[in-house]
């Protein structure tokens, strides 16, 4: 009898991913001020409210109690669908477990995690005597290129560093990256840079047409754009707590 699992018998299997998903970071726990903002935006920007997954961070908010429940349903009443809970104390993740939601550690928790493992291997690294070359090793691997046309419904990433692509991203195309997005071509579809929160990437193309634009969470949708930008080559940036896009060169 063979031991290995026949494939009609597994009904699933767990694989990681880089999904992206928008953060609606509260700067205030009340329902009704958030209704009324919330509001606002949707006849701004109808599009964007078609039944998004969005993570609610409630790290910039000093309260451990809050509404979490009514603050989903001003949500789900403007067809946002709230998936997990960012921060805050003890009784809110248990109330975004109770809700069925889950639950991420503060942004700031998860960079200290990060922190001490790179301090932890610099530490065994010191005698090292090459670690400019070593560095600049490690940046060329991280940098991926994709030649050719990124299709509606593909997804194309680059975990640990910038993605290059030689060639247009259509519409309903996704490319992601940790670093910066540079497009040789028509950037039709989304682009996702800094997807693990880094500020300092950015996104290039040579004719702009994105349906929407993310620098370490900060997006900006096609309608959001300047009109004048539209069919130019550009650079986007993060820049004074919003993107910033202008003309390349």
């Amino acid at each position: 009898m063979s031991l290995n699992a026949n494939s009609a018998d597994i009904a699933f299997t767990f694989k990681g991913g880089m999904l992206p998903m928008t953060v609606m970071e509260l700067s205030s726990a009340d329902p009704e001020h958030i209704k009324c903002q919330l509001s606002g935006k949707l006849s701004q920007s109808p599009a964007f409210f078609q039944h998004t997954p969005v993570v609610l961070s409630v790290e910039k908010l000093d309260e451990p109690h809050l509404a979490l429940e009514r603050i989903c349903a001003v949500c789900r009443d403007h067809k946002l669908l709230p998936v997990a809970v960012r921060g805050g104390a003890e009784p809110v993740r248990q109330s975004a477990w109770a809700l069925g939601l889950g639950w991420f550690a503060p942004v700031e928790e998860g960079r200290a995690k990060v922190l001490e493992c790179v301090s932890a291997t610099a530490t065994a690294d010191a005698t090292n005597e090459e670690p400019d070359v070593q560095e600049e090793t490690v940046s060329a691997v991280a940098t991926r290129l994709f030649r050719g046309t990124v299709r509606s419904g593909q997804q194309v990433s680059a975990a640990e560093g910038d993605l290059v692509v030689i060639g247009a991203v259509n519409a309903g195309a996704e490319v992601l990256a940790a670093g910066s997005i540079h497009v040789y071509g028509a950037l039709r579809g989304r682009a996702l840079a800094g997807i693990h929160g880094n500020t300092k990437s950015g996104i290039y193309c040579r004719e702009l047409e994105a349906e929407l634009l993310s620098v370490a969470g900060n997006y900006k949708r096609l309608e959001d754009i300047d009109s004048q930008l539209l069919g130019r080559a550009a650079e986007v940036h993060f820049v004074q707590e919003q993107l910033e896009i202008k003309p390349l060169g």
